[in-house]
């Protein structure tokens, strides 16, 4: 008898060793967000750095054995992106769930398999620059018909990523994703997702409108990634101040994304 992708898919997603695997692939986000935090908090500081998820392999792969770590954090986010697809599609449990969860646990996936290639990329020797890619989809973009209202989308989408972070970090609703400890262990990890969704917000919301700016002033250069983002928070008042404490947030977004390795509900 043979079994259907659907069948296949809720074995792998039953499978304990698949599922270990993944939550490594959250312990791989977090040390990543981690970094881009160290890394923003240094340039708040007057120092450099792209704070950004290729400075990040760029800061892996310098360690003395970068390549395997490299190939750790690839390894572990393909399962991780796998299992996101799967949980999309296949009810767990009787739930049933609805088209724009779909469509967000589809996007989440996307984006682990983004990173994930970026790691595969630094591990064998290349280089990425997001920030220029960025632009590039941008001029792209300003330079076909109708480009402009498509770019102003992608961005809107973006800014609308964040929000929905910030909501998430505000109400707590991340909790629903997560089987929490009782008792004195349970605060921690709320205030620690708190801060984290908050700040991931802030950062990936600002990435969506430096979007949306570009296509506005029909300007590609004003777009750009999350270093750029980021870099642009030094602009506001007490802008160092402000990039110092979003750095901090996506930091411990990272460490929230370590402990959610152990209770995320799987």
């Amino acid at each position: 008898m043979t079994s259907s992708p659907k069948d296949a898919a809720r074995t792998a997603q039953h499978s304990d060793a698949f599922r270990r695997v993944a939550r490594a692939g959250f312990v791989m986000v977090g040390v990543v967000h981690i970094i881009i935090g160290a890394i923003a908090i240094s340039i708040a500081s007057g120092g450099g750095g792209d704070a950004d998820q290729d400075g990040a392999m760029e800061q892996i792969r310098s360690t003395p054995i970068g390549g395997l770590l490299l190939a750790v954090v690839a390894a572990a986010l393909i399962a991780l992106a796998i299992w996101q697809g799967v949980a999309a599609f296949v009810a767990v449990g009787g739930e049933v769930k609805k088209w724009g969860q779909r469509i967000k646990l589809v996007g989440i996936a996307i984006a682990y398999l983004v990173i994930s290639g970026l790691a595969l990329v630094y591990a064998f020797g290349g280089d990425v620059e997001s920030e220029e890619s960025s632009k590039t989809l941008s001029a792209v973009l300003l330079s076909a018909p109708g480009g402009v209202f498509l770019l102003i989308a992608i961005g809107l989408t973006v800014v609308g990523v964040g929000i929905g972070f910030l909501v998430s970090g505000v109400t707590t609703g991340f909790r629903k994703m997560l089987d929490l400890p009782s008792g004195a262990g349970r605060p921690p990890i709320v205030v620690l997702g708190i801060f984290g969704y908050i700040a991931k917000g802030i950062a990936v919301g600002v990435t969506g409108v430096l979007f949306v700016v570009a296509a506005w002033t029909h300007d590609a250069e004003k777009s750009g990634g999350l270093d750029a983002a980021l870099r642009s928070l030094i602009e506001l008042p007490f802008g160092r101040v402000v990039l110092w404490v979003v750095g901090l947030g996506l930091a411990l977004y990272g460490v929230f994304s370590i402990v959610r390795a152990r209770y995320a509900r799987m």
